[in-house]
């Protein structure tokens, strides 16, 4: 017998007794038009329209496609709005429990059924990216051929998941996060539907505030978790759904965090302030609370970037590359494994020394341009490849610095008003040490004199 998605047996359970499947499967869409989010892939005459038969005539069908995106945002649903809306066979595999065998069966089975009666088959393989290089091959032929129209799921960047010429043959089509409205209209859904909760009970604000927060953009957590908390309200005899009774059942606090408010600047601020105080215990708590509270780890990660710059600068010139390291990885992998990525970030940054003197420096420099104190560039630094340069005497008297023994050439770089400023004043902590004592030797060999420079305004 080949593999069906939902069986015959489970669809006639579900008929009789609807409460006897999870919420989140009675919540399923039944058609495309239901479907939460994912509008960028539900246009009209798009890869998911016309495998589901609208639009699908002449020459040009249908074409394999490759769903990419984190759990929980519908790639299941799709395929299985698809197996119900279609008029093609439909068959699915789950790349955990099937094999090449498993596969050549279903293509040898699909080219029986276009041949002897013309009824074309759609095959949804989940967690492809679970199959082996030999087993993606397999499929090679079937989709090439279009034995099969390929419906294939996968959690992973398919670039490093998925052959080359499989991907090559299909359409990648990437899901995006639901967005919070999304999840709060799947919710509103949910509780209303008699395949629901039909209005047995409703959700207070702050309850389904935290419900979003704690969902993280995935409907499959969202509807679990509102299902428990509905059970658990019930069984109290209560009407509505209580950030109590939601805390009850998830077992999880709710964090008193606003994205939007006091709270989410307030936090942030008391992240950095931790990190600029080397107190690497109170950094974490501020970032374990952004996280539960669900911040955008790249909000978190742009702010560890600002920090790496305006408080540790050259006392660690190692500080930046992590903070910017982590920023690439967290928007690679998000949540929930970019919590380890920002926790290494965080603890490196808390723990590294400080030096405020490049944020000082720019001030400082910053501060004297807007008094006006600029001037022309010295004639021996202007461009000179030009025609007439020279005449003007641009670039005239010139020392290029790598000819001069040591590589340092004493001439004149600054203009005229500011030409013994000192904006940069290193620190002895860390690595700026060693920056300190280069930055004395090259102004001596430079002719410098220290003037006392611009005094630096206070830190925004």
């Amino acid at each position: 017998m080949e593999p069906d998605l939902f069986t015959a047996a489970a669809e006639d359970r579900q008929e009789k007794d609807p409460s006897s499947s999870p919420l989140a499967v009675r919540m399923r869409p039944r058609t495309l038009d239901e479907v939460m989010g994912q509008q960028h892939l539900l246009k009209p005459g798009s890869p998911l329209r016309r495998l589901v038969g609208e639009g699908s005539g002449g020459p040009a069908g249908p074409s394999s496609v490759i769903l990419w995106g984190p759990p929980g945002i519908g790639k299941t649903t799709l395929a299985y709005v698809v197996s119900k809306a279609t008029n093609k066979r439909f068959v699915e595999l789950s790349a955990i429990t099937a094999g090449v065998k498993e596969v050549r069966a279903v293509i040898e089975s699909a080219r029986r059924a276009t041949g002897g009666y013309g009824k074309e088959t759609v095959l949804f393989l989940d967690e492809i990216h679970r199959f082996s290089k030999a087993q993606q091959d397999s499929l090679l032929p079937a989709v090439e051929n279009r034995w099969v129209t390929l419906i294939a799921a996968t959690t992973e960047n398919p670039y490093f998941s998925i052959i080359s010429p499989l991907l090559s043959r299909s359409l990648l089509l990437t899901l995006e996060s639901l967005t919070d409205d999304d999840l709060r209209d799947l919710l509103r859904r949910a509780l209303t539907d008699e395949r629901g909760l039909g209005g047995a009970v409703t959700l207070s604000e702050d309850a389904q505030a935290h419900l979003l927060r704690i969902a993280g953009g995935d409907a499959r957590r969202a509807l679990t978790a509102l299902e428990a908390a509905a059970g658990a309200a019930m069984s109290k005899r209560e009407e509505e759904i209580t950030l109590l009774t939601l805390e009850e059942t998830v077992d999880r606090a709710a964090v008193k965090y606003d994205r939007d408010g006091d709270q989410h600047y307030d936090v942030a601020s008391a992240l950095i302030k931790s990190i600029r105080g080397s107190d690497v215990d109170a950094a974490l708590h501020y970032l374990a609370r952004m996280i539960e509270a669900g911040e955008d780890p790249r909000f978190i990660a742009r702010r560890l970037m600002i920090s790496a710059s305006e408080d540790i600068g050259l006392a660690d010139p190692s500080a930046l590359s992590t903070a910017v390291a982590a920023a690439q990885a967290v928007a690679m992998i998000g949540f929930p494994e970019a919590a380890l990525t920002l926790s290494h970030a965080t603890i490196a940054l808390a723990l590294a020394p400080k030096s405020n003197a490049a944020t000082l420096a720019i001030f400082a420099a910053q501060d004297d341009v807007r008094k006006g104190l600029a001037g022309p560039v010295p004639a021996h630094l202007r461009d000179g490849h030009y025609k007439g340069a020279a005449k003007l005497g641009h670039a005239q008297g010139y020392v290029y610095p790598h000819d001069v023994p040591g590589g340092i050439a004493a001439q004149q770089y600054a203009p005229d008003a500011v030409r013994d400023k000192r904006y940069y004043r290193p620190t002895r902590y860390g690595a700026e040490a060693r920056y300190a004592d280069v930055a004395d030797r090259v102004r001596e060999r430079l002719g410098h004199t220290d003037t006392g420079g611009a005094s630096a305004p206070d830190s925004p």
